[in-house]
C-alpha cells in the first residue's frame, strides 16, 4: 500500500511542473482592455455574430479561440486566490468593459444584419444552460490555469477556450436584445455569469492548490469572514441550482423524444394506411406527440394497441394527437415530408413482402428436403424383387411419448404378392437404409 502511495504521488506531484511567476505574469498581461485585446475582441465579437447568424459551428469555435474574455476572468479569480485587491478591481473594471462592448457590438450587428434564420438552433443552444455546462466552466477552468502554471505550455488552452465559451453567449445577449426576446436574453446571461464565475471559481480554487505566494494578507474580523464565505456561498447556490431543473427537464425531454420514436417505429403499419410521420413538442407541458396517417383511417383497435404500446413509455393518450388528413393539408407537414413518408412507406412494404419471400423459400428448403426419391427406389426395387408390387415412402420426426423429438423417421409401406418372411423384410430393410443413407427406416408390409 505504501508502495502504490508513493507511486500514486510521484505522478500527481506538480511542484517541479509550476512557474509561478511566468504565470502571474501571463494571467496580469491578458487583463487589460487596450492595446491588442481591443482589436481582437472586435474581431472575436463579428465573428462570434457572424457563426450565431448562420449557424456556422466552424466559425463560432473560431470566435471562442481569439476572444480575450477570458483574460480578466482568470485575473479575478488568481487576484482573489492571492489575496490582490488591486488586481481584482483591475480584472472586475476590465471584466465589465468587456462584457458591455460586446453585448452592446452584438445587438448593433443583429439589428443591421439581414438575415434571420426559421431555426437559429446554435443561438438556442445559448440559452439554455444545465449543471453540466457548471461542471465544465469549472474544469475548464482548473485545466486553464493548470496550463497556465507550468512550464512548458501546450494547446490546452485552445481547448478550454472551445469548451467554456464564453462569447457566443454574449452576442446571444446582443441577439435577445435586437428582437426583444426575454427568454433569449436572460438565458444567454445566466450561461454566460455561470462559465464566469464557475471558471473564477476554479481559477481561484487551483491558485490556492498551487501554493503562489499570496501578495496582500487582507486582515478581515471574525463577522466579515463568515459574511465573505456565506455571501459567496449563496451565489453559487443561485447559479447552480436552476442549472440542475433545466437539467433534468433537458432529460426529460430527450427521454419523450426517444420513446416516441419507439413506439411510432412499432406501429409505422395500419393495414392499408401508415404513419409517415410524428412531431414532439417538448416545450409545454405536459410533452405532446401529433401523429400524422395516410391511407385508410385506421381502426380502434389500431389506436388501442398504439395506447397500449405508448403506455408502456410513459406517454399518456391524453399526450398523442392523430391527425388522418394531414396529407391534405400543407400546413401541418410540407410536400417533401409527405414524399419522404410515402417513401417510407413503401420501404416498409418492400421489405415485408422480402421477409414473407424468405419465409416461403425456408418452408420450400425443408419441403424439398423431405422429398424422397420414391419413383427411383421403386424401380430399382421392383427390378430386384418383382414380387413386390407396392412401395410408399414417408419422412418425419418421431416423438416419445415423453414429448421429446428425435431425428427424422423414415417409412416404407410396401405391398407385395404374398407376405414377405422375417429375413425378406431385414434384408430390404438394410438396402433401403444404404440407399438412402440414414439408420432410422422402418418397413411396414400392407397387406
Amino acid at each position: 500500500m505504501g508502495k502504490f502511495a508513493d507511486y500514486l504521488k510521484d505522478h500527481v506531484n506538480m511542484s517541479g511542473d509550476i512557474d509561478h511567476g511566468n504565470a502571474s505574469l501571463s494571467i496580469r498581461n491578458n487583463i487589460a482592455f487596450k492595446g491588442p485585446n481591443v482589436f481582437i475582441l472586435a474581431c472575436a465579437i463579428v465573428i462570434a455574430s457572424v457563426g450565431l447568424n448562420v449557424n456556422s459551428i466552424p466559425v463560432i469555435i473560431g470566435a471562442m479561440l481569439i476572444s480575450p474574455v477570458m483574460g480578466p476572468i482568470q485575473g479575478f479569480g488568481f487576484g482573489l486566490g492571492i489575496q490582490d485587491n488591486r488586481l481584482v478591481r483591475f480584472s472586475l473594471e476590465n471584466y465589465g468593459i468587456m462584457v458591455a462592448i460586446s453585448i452592446v457590438a452584438s445587438t448593433l450587428f443583429f439589428i443591421l444584419s439581414p438575415l434571420t434564420l426559421e431555426n437559429p438552433s446554435e443561438l438556442l443552444a445559448r440559452t439554455n444552460p444545465t449543471i453540466y455546462d457548471v461542471l465544465i466552466a469549472l474544469f475548464g477552468g482548473v485545466a486553464g490555469m493548470l496550463e497556465t502554471s507550468r512550464k512548458e505550455r501546450g494547446t490546452v488552452i485552445a481547448g478550454v477556450a472551445i469548451a467554456t465559451a464564453l462569447m457566443p453567449p454574449l452576442c446571444t445577449i446582443g441577439y435577445g436584445i435586437s428582437i426583444l426576446n426575454w427568454s433569449y436574453i436572460i438565458g444567454a446571461l445566466y450561461l454566460f455569469l455561470i462559465n464566469s464565475i464557475f471558471i473564477a471559481l476554479a481559477t481561484f480554487l487551483t491558485t490556492r492548490y498551487l501554493g503562489f505566494p499570496v501578495v496582500n494578507e487582507i486582515e478581515m474580523d471574525g463577522m466579515r469572514q463568515r459574511l465573505s464565505r456565506h455571501a459567496f456561498a449563496l451565489i453559487l447556490v443561485i447559479m447552480i441550482v436552476p442549472s440542475i431543473f433545466s437539467a433534468i427537464r433537458m432529460v426529460q425531454q430527450n427521454n419523450f423524444s426517444i420513446h416516441a420514436e419507439k413506439v411510432v417505429a412499432r406501429n409505422k403499419s395500419i393495414g392499408k394506411g401508415f404513419i409517415y410521420d410524428y412531431k414532439t413538442n417538448t416545450s409545454v407541458k405536459p410533452h405532446t406527440l401529433d401523429v400524422y396517417l395516410a391511407g385508410e383511417t385506421p381502426s380502434s383497435e389500431f389506436r388501442e394497441r398504439f395506447y397500449r404500446d405508448a403506455e408502456e413509455y410513459g406517454i399518456t393518450r391524453n399526450q398523442i394527437t392523430f391527425h388522418e388528413d394531414a396529407t391534405m393539408n400543407r400546413d401541418i407537414l410540407s410536400e417533401s415530408d409527405l414524399i419522404k413518408g410515402i417513401y417510407e412507406h413503401n420501404d416498409r412494404q418492400v421489405q415485408e413482402l422480402n421477409d414473407s419471400i424468405e419465409k416461403l423459400e425456408d418452408r420450400l428448403r425443408l419441403y424439398t428436403s423431405r422429398e424422397m426419391p420414391v419413383t427411383d427406389i421403386s424401380k430399382e426395387l421392383f427390378a430386384q424383387y418383382p414380387d413386390i408390387t407396392g412401395l410408399s415412402l414417408t419422412k418425419g420426426p418421431t416423438v416419445s411419448n415423453s414429448g421429446a423429438e428425435v431425428t427424422e423417421q423414415v417409412v416404407a409401406v410396401i405391398t407385395a404378392k404374398e407376405t414377405l418372411d422375417r429375413e425378406m423384410v431385414s434384408r430390404l430393410e438394410r438396402w433401403l437404409k444404404a440407399r438412402l443413407g440414414t439408420e432410422n427406416v422402418i418397413i411396414l408390409q400392407k397387406d
